[in-house]
């Protein structure tokens, strides 16, 4: 039987906050890890932010580093031969919206079925694709029952505007079960998908997702107040937790798994008033009201940034964890947990 030590996992765009994550957890189950990065000259960077994560000098002797890239084939079977499993954590999430979608949708789905034709060729066992909750419930009416993973993102409901970046998700997903499902897939490779909702967490050092700018925001003065945004969020050391779980349960073949937690959704005024009440006098207080929705509106048209946020004004996310919870024995840490968690580790790496 083969053991961790002897089995070698890629995970792909290892300088990215999920990847990180993933890295760290492999390293501390014993395996041999490789990951890609596009230049070689972030591998002492990737290694700092690791060691500050908590991987040791032994460990880390377990990992090594090849270039490549999502919009070429050069250093993919390089980077997959050898390995029993790979993590496909790797793809485009831009700050602000992108001048035309197909920047980003053309990278994230042929990036994708890039990987996965050089893992099926490699004779890898299963990959586990890092998705998104934009890839379930975007492009539809509003609902009461929760979403779950029998839901897929509309990309093309012309009532209900979908963001460039959640119809990349939804598209490059689709196109990865194409694939698997398909006799391109000659050697019967297994896809599990792994679905985050608004992912936070400690960072590792001064480089942060863009997820994260939503905390950095609220703490340094730059959002006056708080558009009525809603959250459900899931902590980054959960979601690589789940994906070593769907990495090595033989039932999750096939199957996708939503990731956030029990006790959301919680409004973005309601973040920062956790921001206020556990860290007072850290950063700047955070805005302690709502913005009315014609004003962002108004600002959109000036700010990418806050046009992407528009079609989740108002929005309230209903999906359950069930699932990852009861054929996987996941747990996932509380609001209150992880804002704090991020919120010290922005403070500790001199972010805010």
């Amino acid at each position: 039987m083969a053991t961790p030590s002897s089995t070698t996992v890629l995970v792909t765009g290892g300088s990215g906050f999920i990847a990180n994550y993933v890295i760290l957890a492999l390293l501390s189950g014993g395996y041999t890890v490789k990951t890609t990065i596009r230049n070689l000259s972030r591998e002492a960077e990737v290694r700092s932010y690791l060691t500050n994560g908590g991987a040791t000098p032994t460990q880390l002797e377990r990992l090594s580093f090849i270039t490549a890239s999502l919009d070429s084939d050069a250093g993919w079977a390089e980077a997959v031969k050898g390995c029993t499993y790979v993590h496909h954590v790797a793809s485009p999430f831009p700050a602000e919206l992108p001048k035309h979608e197909d920047d980003i949708i053309i990278p994230a789905r042929e990036g994708t079925v890039r990987v996965l034709k050089a893992a099926s060729a490699a004779g890898v066992k299963r990959t586990v694709l890092t998705s998104s909750f934009g890839a379930v419930a975007y492009g539809q009416p509003p609902r009461e029952e929760p979403w779950t993973e029998d839901d897929w993102t509309v990309v093309d409901n012309p009532k209900y505007p979908v963001t460039s970046y959640m119809k990349s998700k939804a598209i490059a997903e689709k196109a990865a079960w194409a694939f698997v499902n398909s006799e391109e897939n000659a050697s019967k490779m297994e896809l599990v998908v792994i679905l985050p909702l608004l992912v936070f967490g400690p960072v590792l050092g001064k480089d942060i997702s863009t997820s994260l700018e939503l905390i950095k925001i609220l703490m340094d003065g730059s959002m006056p107040g708080c558009p009525r945004l809603n959250y459900i969020l899931v902590d980054v050391r959960d979601v690589a937790s789940l994906n070593l779980l769907a990495m090595t349960t033989p039932s999750a073949a096939g199957q996708r798994y939503i990731a956030g937690n029990d006790d959301g959704p919680f409004s973005l005024l309601q973040i920062a008033n956790i921001i206020r009440d556990k860290r007072p006098g850290v950063g700047k207080k955070p805005p302690g009201f709502e913005i009315p929705n014609f004003v962002v509106y108004l600002l959109s048209r000036f700010d990418k940034k806050v046009r992407q946020i528009l079609p989740d004004l108002g929005w309230v996310p209903k999906a359950r964890n069930s699932k990852a919870k009861g054929e996987l024995g996941w747990k996932a840490r509380g609001t209150e947990e992880v804002v704090v968690d991020t919120v010290d580790s922005l403070v500790k790496y001199g972010v805010v």
